[in-house]
């Protein structure tokens, strides 16, 4: 095995660690007794998972040991870290808590997407998927949403005004919107590639009906 399946492998194993050590600061902070030493725990892991996201890959490319292994584990490490790290926050009661809808949205999402991968593969023998920049965007933005919150970076408030509706905005709120955005934008973006491969093997072009 090489030396980035390893890398990729150990960031696995740190996933549940992480939401262990998130889940047991949100109960502390639900007993009003929360302990510091879990939450800055849970954000060493978390960091040090995220950038083994880059020495892995950087490994694999400059010594040559990129690996069928590897393009299967590398995304599920990502994917596995954010899911987590996103639900954790959505549910184990830390000071700032993500809205249901950020989670929903993402798993959706990633759902689509595998969904019409599966199919692609399934109508056309083959997936072509190319990278774009907002799915890029919209995972750094999830991957700085989750250490902000984490790190509790209430740098200000913003009163906001919607109709009748009145409350306050903060900069975690403005990321996770602007996560979200881009989220929605990029699953919109692979949705119409997908369809456009479909078109473009014929399956979207009408043929007659015959009855037997």
């Amino acid at each position: 095995m090489t030396t980035a399946n390893k890398i990729t492998i150990a960031r696995i194993v740190m996933i549940p660690l992480f939401v262990m050590m998130a889940i047991y600061y949100g109960r502390g902070v639900q007993t009003q007794a929360p302990q510091d030493w879990q939450r800055w725990c849970a954000i060493a892991i978390f960091m040090l998972a995220a950038a083994s996201d880059g020495i892995d890959g950087y490994i694999a490319r400059h010594y040559n040991q990129r690996s069928r292994l590897g393009v299967l584990l590398d995304p599920v490490a990502d994917k596995g870290l954010l899911l987590g790290g996103i639900l954790t926050l959505t549910f184990s009661n830390w000071s700032y808590e993500f809205p249901i809808w950020f989670p929903v949205l993402v798993i959706a999402r990633d759902l689509i997407l595998l969904t019409g991968a599966a199919t692609l593969n399934f109508l056309n023998g083959s997936v072509q998927v190319k990278p774009s920049w907002t799915g890029k965007m919209a995972t750094a933005l999830q991957m700085i949403a989750l250490t902000a919150a984490m790190l509790q970076l209430h740098l200000f408030k913003t009163p906001l005004h919607l109709g009748a509706w009145k409350g306050e905005m903060d900069l975690l709120d403005l990321l996770v919107i602007a996560a979200g955005t881009f989220t929605a934008i990029s699953g919109f973006g692979y949705m119409v590639d997908g369809i456009r491969q479909l078109h473009a093997k014929g399956h979207g072009d009408p043929k007659p009906w015959t009855e037997n």
